[in-house]
């Protein structure tokens, strides 16, 4: 499995989600809400950080991945690429 991107921004993370039905729903202060509807509604909220920590996307991927019942391996090669 490829590893997790390092130099991603929480814009970038944004702009990957919006393939799965993701949408930026509110910003306050320092973190965006994005909510999807996609499966149920769900709700997903990032730090607006540049870089954002590698343990701060596998926890984001692992919560999408699970909403949507996929594994965090098979989300990452979705939105990433192998």
């Amino acid at each position: 499995m490829k590893k997790l991107p390092r130099d991603l921004s929480s814009d970038d993370l944004c702009k990957a989600l919006s393939v799965l039905g993701y949408e930026v729903t509110r910003q306050t202060g320092s973190h965006i809400r994005l909510t999807t509807r996609e499966g149920g509604e769900h709700h997903i909220t990032i730090p607006r950080h540049s870089p954002l920590r590698v343990g701060t996307v596998a926890a984001v991927l692992a919560e999408v991945a699970a909403h949507l019942g996929t594994t965090r391996k098979e989300l990452q090669e979705r939105l990433f690429g192998e």
